[in-house]
């Protein structure tokens, strides 16, 4: 199973590059705008049980206010996707010994192996927290990794989001039909974390569903597991929008993926419309960014038309759809600005997606596959940024950040290493200084902070960052 998802996720990359490399000959064709900021260089028979965590003591003062779980409205979500593993975290994956997504499968860890671009700053992890590895630092320090089956470690990621005043996530809850006992605990424990930390700090959270090889009906079977034997909705963190629960889906309509159109209206529908009121639920669906004009990443049926329109939130995935600021506002022209004039003629809400930048040349070169690194640069936060300004300015009320915790593509928030000193030696993977910046760790954390700030007019929105780059 983590082979046929690695699969999918190198060949979300080779998809990307065709898109990418298409960008520029099919966008010129449309207005323009120019760019006004100046660059500066199976079901278990009982729910998990979690056990006390550790303290975690605040390195900064927690925002003191706890976000309102009764709307989307006016909330920055970050995609958060809990599921790295490492030997020893308790879980007993079959493939814990191989490091979940930190390295490639049944390989000893070492740099060759990666499947991550970027590195989490792991210096805040306590003893019990940290997975140590046998690659050396320049220092002689060891690379030390985490695992999202640690509650601590997860709660400290809530913590951070308190501290920085971010909202809430959304959980990647990745589930298949012949899913073993053990590898499904592990995500009700990542689960258990999650929801234990949006409730200690105040935050908030919802459920994605990420369905493989189109299989749906695994889902239709989970959401009543969650909601009659987890009871994640009755936790009061747990995002509701239009008085109902919020469950994503991503994938419908891709055109790398083999979801039928009548299969996907069946889910939407079995949220929507459930017999049995306990399970409705207000859908958002990660689909196409072009699945108004069926076209690009979108499949071109007609019947997606009606899917589509279908859902109660629609949030277009953008990764890898522009590269730098001036695509960036071609995108904005040819897709934000009439999706939010389509969804709210429709009377559905739009939640558009922004990141940092895109980065997956481990993840690629396992496959064989060849692709840069650092291939969309971050610019030291002024291409994310640059994104949030168009969204708002467009009028989008609601945002969808990729990623909190993504390292595998390069497009994590959370704190990460700063310079090449405090990673092993070799171009295997990328500090935040890698375009010419000084960056503190937290500088993406930092900028989550002003992106929720100009969403709810705290600041005023301008083209340039709310934030000074440090002195060199």
């Amino acid at each position: 199973m983590y082979l046929n998802k690695l699969f999918r996720h190198v060949m979300r990359a080779v998809l990307f590059a065709l898109l990418v490399a298409g960008c520029g000959s099919s966008a010129v064709t449309g207005p323009f705008i120019e760019s006004t900021a100046t660059p500066t260089q199976v079901t278990p028979t009982s729910p998990v049980t979690l056990t006390t965590p550790m303290s975690v003591s605040p390195t900064t003062t927690l925002t003191t206010t706890t976000i309102d779980s009764s709307t989307l409205t006016n909330k920055v979500i970050f995609g958060y996707q809990g599921w790295f593993s490492c030997p020893g975290d308790g879980g007993g994956l079959p493939d814990s010994s191989n490091w979940f997504h930190w390295f490639d499968f049944n390989s000893t860890p070492t740099t060759a192996s990666l499947t991550v671009d970027f590195w989490p700053d792991t210096s805040e992890l306590t003893p019990d927290e940290q997975c140590v590895t046998d690659i050396t630092l320049p220092d002689g320090r060891s690379l030390v990794a985490y695992s999202s089956y640690n509650t601590q470690t997860v709660l400290r990621h809530f913590q951070w989001m308190g501290e920085y005043g971010i909202d809430g996530v959304e959980l990647q809850r990745f589930l298949w039909e012949d899913i073993s006992p053990v590898e499904r605990q592990f995500r009700d424990q990542v689960l258990a974390n999650v929801s234990l930390g949006a409730e200690k700090y105040g935050r908030v959270f919802y459920v994605r569903y990420d369905p493989p090889n189109g299989d749906l009906e695994v889902f239709k079977n989970d959401w009543p597991y969650l909601v009659d034997v987890l009871k994640v909705t009755e936790n009061p963190r747990y995002l509701h929008h239009n008085g109902l629960p919020l469950v994503g889906i991503f994938g419908l309509g891709f055109i790398d993926d083999d979801i039928e159109p009548w299969q996907a209206m069946d889910f939407i529908e079995f949220f929507q419309s459930n017999p049995n009121p306990r399970y409705r639920a207000t859908v958002v669906g990660g689909i196409p960014s072009y699945w108004r004009t069926l076209s690009r990443d979108s499949r071109s049926d007609p019947a997606w038309a009606a899917v589509y329109r279908s859902l109660d939130v629609i949030s277009p995935w953008s990764v890898g759809r522009f590269t730098n600021e001036v695509d960036a506002n071609i995108y904005m022209n040819e897709v934000i600005r009439p999706d939010l004039a389509e969804t709210a003629r429709l009377g559905i809400d739009y939640m558009p997606t922004v990141y940092p930048g895109y980065s997956a040349a481990n993840l690629a070169a396992l496959r064989g596959e060849s692709s840069p690194r650092n291939t969309i640069p971050r610019n030291g936060g002024q291409f994310y940024w640059h994104q949030v300004y168009n969204a708002l300015r467009a009028g989008a009320d609601m945002l969808y950040v990729s990623m909190f915790d993504e390292v595998d593509e390069g497009t994590a928030m959370f704190k990460l290493v700063e310079t090449r000193s405090d990673l092993p030696t070799g171009d295997f993977l990328i500090p935040l200084d890698v375009d010419g910046y000084s960056l503190p760790s937290d500088w993406y954390l930092l900028l989550g902070r002003e992106t929720g700030k100009a969403l709810r007019h705290e600041i005023p929105l301008s083209p340039e960052m709310p934030l000074e780059f440090p002195p060199d």
